[in-house]
């Protein structure tokens, strides 16, 4: 049986995609070149799903989220936070897992942040 190697984009509507992609790059320092091509750090992936009536994406119209892997959960929310963005005040900690912390985005995505255990 063939099997996927990784996960090669994620793509994402968006109203004024110029302005995501600025938002993406300077508040998160996603640093995707022209085509959206971006060499990621290796690391640990999760693909999970979550029952539809969830609510831990934030907006129930969201059906799906990204989870970034970050290397200092509390330095990035300060960093979000002094650039205005909308970071959630909860953080949350799995035990072997890591802590989790949430921003949305000018467009209104939930994002979820992942400082691996």
């Amino acid at each position: 049986m063939e099997r996927v190697l990784g996960i090669g984009g994620h793509f994402m509507r968006a109203a004024d995609p110029a302005a995501l992609n600025a938002w993406y790059r300077e508040c998160l320092g996603l640093d995707a070149d022209e085509h959206g091509l971006w060499h990621q750090e290796a690391g640990a992936t999760v693909f999970a799903t979550f029952e539809s009536e969830t609510e831990y994406f934030g907006s129930r119209t969201q059906q799906t989220m990204l989870n970034f892997r970050v290397r200092d959960l509390e330095a990035m929310l300060a960093q979000l936070r002094a650039r205005g963005a909308d970071v959630a005040q909860e953080t949350q900690e799995m035990e072997g897992i890591g802590r989790f912390g949430w921003v949305t985005d000018p467009e209104g995505n939930r994002i979820e942040l992942w400082q691996p255990a």
